[in-house]
Formats: C-alpha cells, sequence, structure tokens
C-alpha cells in the first residue's frame, strides 16, 4: 500500500464529512462520504486503484467492504493522517 500511495497513481477518497475534510485532509484526495458511496457507484467503477481513508479506519473500512461486495476492488488505508505523514517523509 505505500508503494501505492507514495506513486500517485492511486484515488485517494476521504469518506468523511464534508466538514471533517475541510479542517484537513490529504491533498489532491476526493471527498466522498460515506452515505454517498452507494449513489455513486458508477464513479467508483471508472477508477483503477482506489485507497478510502476517514479519521481512524473505521468508516473507511465500512466502504471499504460495501464496494468490494459490489465488485470494486480498493484498500482500506485507514486515517488520512497516516497517509499525510507517508507523503511527508
Amino acid at each position: 500500500m505505500e508503494e501505492l500511495i507514495r506513486s500517485g497513481k492511486a484515488a485517494i477518497i476521504d469518506v468523511r464529512s464534508h466538514a471533517e475534510y475541510i479542517s484537513g485532509h490529504v491533498k489532491g484526495s476526493l471527498n466522498i462520504p460515506l452515505q454517498e458511496i452507494p449513489a455513486r457507484l458508477e464513479a467508483f467503477k471508472k477508477m483503477k486503484s482506489i485507497l478510502l481513508c476517514c479519521a481512524s479506519g473505521n468508516r473507511s473500512g465500512q466502504a471499504c467492504a460495501w464496494l468490494q461486495q459490489n465488485g470494486i476492488e480498493c484498500v482500506n488505508a485507514g486515517s488520512w493522517m497516516d497517509i499525510n505523514a507517508l507523503l511527508n517523509t
């Protein structure tokens, strides 16, 4: 996962609320709140490498499980702060 994050080739999707996202996020990430994931399924089908993040990894884990049940490969990357730390080292 670290290599995928550092490559810049993955779509980083932050599933926190918009208010949480604007308070801090991974540069270049997209904000798709957890409750909007089902309605945006077609958009996810067009993405190649998908990394999901949130505050702790709980909501991104839920989103990842739902996407996988719908045939979309993704990775729960956990906390957005961990991704940020990785990108800034």
